[in-house]
Parts: structure tokens; sequence; C-alpha cells
């Protein structure tokens, strides 16, 4: 079977194969069920990073020790941060050696796990070690989802179910700030607030063992009878009979081979090394561009803007969580329309702008010559609501584009025999990255000032833009193998896409 590789406008690859007919989003509801079942790892992924921020304030209550010590409190938000990035670190090796299916069962065993732990925690040690088991889980899972949702997905729908992932994880920081309010007055607070994420938890375990493992997976290890009773749920005959030849032909020497990876042949191999920077930055550019800064502290953003009551601030903490759900919902439809690549480069130009209106806003306000003594209340009052207004056009740029295109991207171009590994170590930089950006936000803003803290965010978000200009390529409606030829011809010309064609021919 030969490949084309003259489809203009993307890369010099081909979007159709062999005259393929194309799916829409709802048109094939198994591949929508195996979507949902495994984004609830995403959603219980953004209801623990959402519910910390409302528990913690009751958590204080019980445990005097924890009320007097920064340090403990920092430890059990951060925790599951330090959890995260050992599960993703992990979590990489697990998908490709034992499945994405089990994987899975991994995740929400440690999440239930956690979960009932800090349900029942008599101290705050106790609740630091439920932390942790939450948080492996959640790493964990943060690699398994978009990968195994990828790796079911045809190709042309393939960005709108990986980002439906997302839409998990922005929907589960919705439901959180939910669950903080509606717990306020329920004795045990905090405990229910914790202990409740056990919940999804236990219905994703279920429904995973009903569910089957990755056909390309199951491929990749040569059971091949069970990847096509899985693929013929998701193609008609027709589509089927293409799938299987392109996955057969163009990958045959890794199917042939003893189907074992090791992380250093990533930076061994040229293409490998491209596609893991490229998918890599991208996650870390997520995090430096300011997502979790606005999402763990808007409250206290909104405070800053000048609204000191506890209950707006709360309010409107809520509808920028809505507002994230709701910008993933319109990235779904765009990702596979407009293409990762100029979706995320137009998502970054919109955040560049709204965190400079952020920066001028704080700016403005703390200048003691910009108002008068007389009018001095209502002015501080417009550049308080101004300072919102770029907080919501951040939310409104930010969430369509570099929400889920980097997920998405890091779902589709690494090779099957590496898939986890890169999955799990770009997930570890996403994670880090986001670790690092908690622990030093309200020490920047504490030694340059607000303003000056979303200008240097400013900065960096013109970085990520010149960099996604510069390395990350456009893969919509690319089949995985188109994907890797991609890289092929990145690294090496011509030649290596040759070659690559050549060795896989039986």
């Amino acid at each position: 079977m030969t490949i084309d590789l003259s489809m203009p406008g993307s890369s010099g690859l081909l979007d159709d194969v062999g005259g393929k007919k194309h799916m829409n989003f709802f048109s094939n509801r198994y591949v929508l069920a195996l979507t949902g079942a495994a984004g609830i790892g995403g959603f219980l992924f953004g209801y623990d990073t959402g519910v910390i921020s409302g528990a913690l304030l009751y958590i204080r209550d019980d445990f005097p020790a924890v009320r007097d010590n920064y340090f403990l409190q920092e430890t059990i938000v951060s925790m599951a941060l330090v959890g995260a990035i050992i599960g993703a670190a992990g979590g990489g090796w697990i998908n490709d050696t034992y499945g994405r299916r089990k994987s899975t069962l991994v995740a929400d065993m440690l999440f239930a796990l956690g979960s009932l732990v800090m349900c029942a925690a008599g101290g705050p040690y106790i609740l630091i070690l439920g932390r942790l088991l939450v948080g492996l889980g959640v790493g964990i899972a943060s690699v398994t989802a978009p990968v195994y949702i990828a790796e079911a997905a045809p190709s042309e729908i393939r960005g709108g179910l990986v980002s439906t992932n997302v839409l998990m994880i922005t929907g589960g920081q919705f439901f959180s700030y939910l669950i903080n309010l509606g717990f306020t007055e329920v004795p045990g607070t905090w405990r229910w607030m914790l202990g409740v994420a056990a919940v999804p938890a236990i219905l994703q375990f279920v429904l995973m063992l009903f569910l089957p493992e990755s056909p390309r997976w199951l491929f990749w290890k040569d059971e091949k009878a069970k990847a096509i009773s899985v693929l013929e749920k998701i193609y008609d005959s027709d589509r089927l009979e293409e799938e299987v030849e392109l996955l057969a032909s163009s990958s045959m020497h890794e199917f042939q081979s003893d189907g074992t990876g090791s992380y250093l042949d990533i930076f061994k191999s040229k293409e490998l090394r491209l596609a893991f920077f490229a998918g890599a930055v991208l996650q870390a550019f997520q995090q430096f561009t300011g997502i979790n800064t606005v999402m763990y502290y808007s409250p206290t953003i909104v405070q800053m803007a000048g609204f000191t009551s506890n209950k707006l601030a709360l309010l409107l903490s809520l509808i920028v969580a809505g507002m994230n759900a709701a910008g993933t919902i319109v990235g779904i439809y765009l990702i596979d329309r407009c293409g990762r690549r100029r979706l995320a480069l137009t998502s970054l130009a919109g955040v560049v702008v709204s965190l400079a209106i952020l920066a001028m806003a704080f700016i403005l306000q703390s200048s003691s010559d910009i108002c008068s003594n007389a009018l001095n209340g209502a002015c501080q009052g417009a550049l308080g609501w101004f300072a919102v207004a770029g907080l919501a056009l951040y939310i409104a740029f930010f969430s369509p584009g570099m929400g889920p295109v980097p997920w998405a991207v890091n779902s589709e171009i690494y090779p099957e025999a590496y898939r986890g590994m890169c999955g799990g170590m770009s997930a570890t930089v996403n994670w880090v990255s986001n670790l690092i950006v908690a622990q030093t936000f309200l020490s920047i803003v504490g030694l340059v000032g607000t303003g000056l803290t979303f200008l240097i965010i400013a900065g960096i978000a013109v970085l990520a833009f010149i960099f996604v200009a510069l390395y990350v390529p456009e893969t919509k409606g690319l089949s995985f193998e188109q994907v890797e030829l991609l890289w092929k011809e990145r690294a090496w010309g011509n030649q290596g896409n040759r070659q690559s064609l050549l060795g896989a021919a039986p």
C-alpha cells in the first residue's frame, strides 16, 4: 500500500487515505461511550485541582496544627501535584507495558483509596497521604485518558474527542466550586468535599471492566483478532479494511519487534526528539501562560481587583470556571475544523492581549496619581471591573485553544511503541510546570507587584506563540501513520519518508 504525501495545507501529507468516508462527531455512539468513560479520569483531574481550595478553609478549622502552619497548608495542597508528577512519570511505562485499560483501573483504585483516606483522616499527615494517593491516580489518568481516546478515534474527529477529556477536566473544576458552595453548611464539610470524589472513580472502574483495550495497543501487542473486533465497532467494512491495512503495512516493523522501547531510544532517534520537544514544551507553555494561576487563585485575583467580599469573589470564580468549560466546548467544535496549530496561535494572541489588559488594570490601580481623591472610590471600582474583564477575556481565549490543544497534540504525535512513555514524560513536564507556577505566583506578586507579574506571563505567551509557529506542525485529520511520516520528513527530508515506506512494505 502506498501513501500519497501531497495533501495541500497539511505539511505535504494527505488528509484522505484511499477515499475513506469521514465521520462526524456524533455518528458513532460506541466511540462516544468510550470517550465518555475515559473522560471520567479527566473529571477527577479537574475536580481535585478545584476542590482543595475550598476544603482547606474548613481543614484549618478542624486541625489547629494546620491553621497556624503555612508549610502544612502548602504541603496539603501541593502533595497531590507531587503525586501527579510521579504518577505521570510512571504512567507512561504502565500504559505501554500493561495497556490503557489496566492503567485506568489502577488510576481509579488509587483515586478512590486516596479519597476515602482523606475523608477519614484523623490528622493532617494522614490527609497528606491521601492527597499523595489521589495525585498518583490523577497523574496516571492524565497520561492514559487522552491516549485511550485518541487510539479509538477516527482521525477526522480525533482532536474533538480528545478535547472532550479536557471538557471533563474543566467540568470537574466547575463542579468542585459547586460542591465547595453546596457543602458549606453540612457537618464534616471538608470530609464530604474530598470523599465524594471516590464515587466517579468507582463508577469509571466499573465501566472500564466492560470496555475493551485500545485497538492500536492490542495490534501492537500482536493481538490482532481482538484489535479488529474493536475496530469493527468503530468503522464500516470498507473503512475497516483500509484502517487495518494502513496500520499493518506502515508499522509492521514495530509489531514484529519484542514490543518494548526504552526511554533512551526517545533521545537517540531524531524524529522522536523533535516530536517530544514539540509536545513537552507545548505542555510547559500551557502552564507558564498562566491558566492554573487563574484557576487556583481566581478568588485572590478578584479580591486584588478590589472586590473584598468573599461571597462575591467565590461567585465570580464560579463564573470563571463556567467560562472555562464553555470555552472548551468551542474548542471541541473548532479543533478539527481550524486545526491544532491555528487554534493555538489564535488562542495565544488573545492571551497576550488579555494579560496586557490585566497588567494595566493592576498597574493603574496601584498608581496613586491616576485617581483624584474625590473620585478615588469610583475610579478604583472601574479599574477593578477592568481587571475582571481582562480575566474573562483571558479565559475566553485560552480555553478553546491552549486548553485542549497540548493534550490533543501529545496524544497523536508519537509512534505507538513510545506513545505511553512520551505522553507520560510530557504530562510530567505539565505537572512540574503546574507545581512551579502554583508555588511561585504569589511570591512573584509580592516581589514585583501584580501588574508586572501579569506582564511577565504575557511575555511568556509571546514566546509560546513563536514556539508554536516554528516547531508545532499541523496534524488535523492525519492518521497516526501519517503523523509518523511527518516527523521523519522533518528529521530527514523526503528520503526518510521513502525509507520508512520501503521498510514497512510486506
